[in-house]
């Protein structure tokens, strides 16, 4: 009934000479928007009344989902190609509520704006204060003084109190700070100003207690910079202090004794300090024969190396002379640098030089005589074999008639199958020019002895492949 009467409606319209849009029937609105628009419910059975718009018939509460939904269709209308909006068109949809629907869409990418906007701020706000607390941990790090036995390595590089004094807090900075002008500065710079900042005794004080095996390996790493950075400091230690140090040999983590022996090698520099230093070289030498460490046997080697090594030593030395040889002969560079350099010193030692000649060695042992061998390794090298050639040249050494094993080193430099010769001819002309001059010096040694070296006309060329050359 109500749609007769809404089409009987429609007819006066048309006459009225509306325009052939107009003409289309107005759709009633859902039985929901009918229940919830409408101020009575009897109305919602008769029709729309006339002359009053959308707007006038549904509350105020109900609007706003309702001219979205025509504003969506609208837009759906527009972009199907149609030049006139839909819901316009019809009526339904007022100027102010299309306005209002048109104004909320454009609010939209602002709304987005402000709120990445926050999201910025936040995020910025929270990398603020994250820095701000690692950079409060940092100072406090720096500031703070542990205590004798902490478990934490001390750094030798933060800022330290006066003697005697305790590190004060950080909101709480020492009064010499104002008036001086800054803090009181780190442990390297008050050594060069001539103050004790009293670090080494701190860690050497800290190394009594009892500790884990990482633990006294960092405190022995610390102690050892502190001896080369803080020379003031370290020739103020004792003798005890020393045997202190020394007594971490007997540890048994091998990292804790590759420390100590990082140690005793900085402490070697003090000259009071060498002959206490020297008691422990017969446990150096163990160490390097019994465990088979690269780190170990580099630390150990370059401990002997800075040392003058007592003849009460070198029957220990026979024992290990082929440990010395198999490091020699390994693929590790730095240990064999410092295995020749060991060897050489000891080839000068009227005692010990059959013994190393006579020490067993691989069948490829000339492969050290290499150009294509690191130059200082090659040098070093050279050195031994200069060394050794005039070793067996020497008067006293040519009166005894020695015997050697067939894989010896000395038949493996100066046996008649020897290649020795080959090879040094080859590193005459070898880039390094240290290589090339040891390399001639070498050859100058093989050809003359060295107490005929005075009178070149009485030299007598070896049993060698140099007789070829000459």
């Amino acid at each position: 009934m109500s749609r007769a009467g809404g089409r009987e409606r429609e007819q006066p319209d048309s006459a009225a000479g509306c325009c052939p849009r107009s003409r289309m029937s107005v759709p009633a609105p859902p039985a929901r928007a009918q229940s919830q628009g409408c101020a009575e419910r009897g109305r919602c059975d008769s029709s729309w009344p006339q002359g009053r718009s959308i707007t006038q018939v549904v509350p105020r509460q109900h609007r706003c989902w309702k001219w979205m939904a025509l504003s969506e269709t609208a837009s759906l209308y527009k972009s199907s190609g149609s030049g006139r909006p839909f819901a316009d068109a019809l009526g339904l949809v007022p100027a102010q509520a299309q306005d209002n629907a048109e104004d909320m869409g454009r609010s939209m990418p602002r709304c987005l704006g402000q709120l990445d906007i926050r999201k910025s701020v936040v995020g910025l706000a929270t990398g603020a204060g994250a820095l701000y607390l690692l950079y409060k941990a940092i100072k406090a790090g720096l500031t703070c003084q542990p205590p004798l036995c902490s478990n934490s390595p001390i750094c030798i590089a933060r800022e330290c109190p006066g003697p005697g004094e305790r590190a004060l807090p950080q909101e709480a900075p020492a009064p010499e700070a104002a008036t001086v002008g800054g803090p009181k500065g780190l442990a390297i710079e008050r050594e060069r100003h001539g103050r004790d900042s009293g670090e080494l005794r701190r860690l050497l004080n800290s190394l009594e207690c009892k500790h884990d095996e990482y633990t006294k390996s960092m405190i022995l790493h610390s102690i050892t910079r502190c001896v080369y950075l803080l020379e003031a400091e370290a020739s103020a230690c004792t003798t005890d202090d020393i045997r202190l140090v020394g007594s971490m040999l007997d540890d048994k983590d091998t990292s804790v004794k590759i420390q100590a022996l990082n140690a005793l090698k900085a402490f070697s520099g003090i000259r009071k300090f060498r002959l206490k230093i020297q008691e422990h070289s017969i446990k150096v030498l163990e160490l390097i024969s019994t465990i088979w460490d690269t780190e170990l046997h580099v630390a150990g080697l370059r401990l002997l190396n800075n040392l003058p090594l007592p003849d009460y030593v070198h029957p220990q030395l026979r024992r290990v002379m082929p440990a010395l040889m198999e490091i020699l002969q390994s693929d590790y560079i730095l240990a064999q640098v410092q295995a020749v350099r060991l060897l050489s010193y000891l080839a000068q030692k009227n005692d010990l030089l059959y013994d190393i000649l006579n020490c067993q060695v691989h069948c490829n042992f000339l492969s050290l005589f290499q150009s294509t061998q690191p130059g200082s390794l090659l040098f070093e090298v050279l050195v031994f074999a200069e060394r050794l050639s005039e070793g067996r040249n020497a008067t006293h050494y040519r009166a005894v008639k020695w015997h050697y094993n067939e894989q010896s080193l000395h038949e493996a430099l100066f046996g008649d199958e020897s290649r020795l010769a080959d090879r040094l001819l080859a590193l005459v002309i070898h880039p390094e020019e240290e290589v090339q001059i040891q390399a001639c010096k070498v050859i100058v040694s093989l050809q003359c002895p060295r107490d005929l070296r005075v009178r070149p006309s009485s030299c007598h060329p070896s049993h060698s492949y140099f007789k070829n050359a000459e």
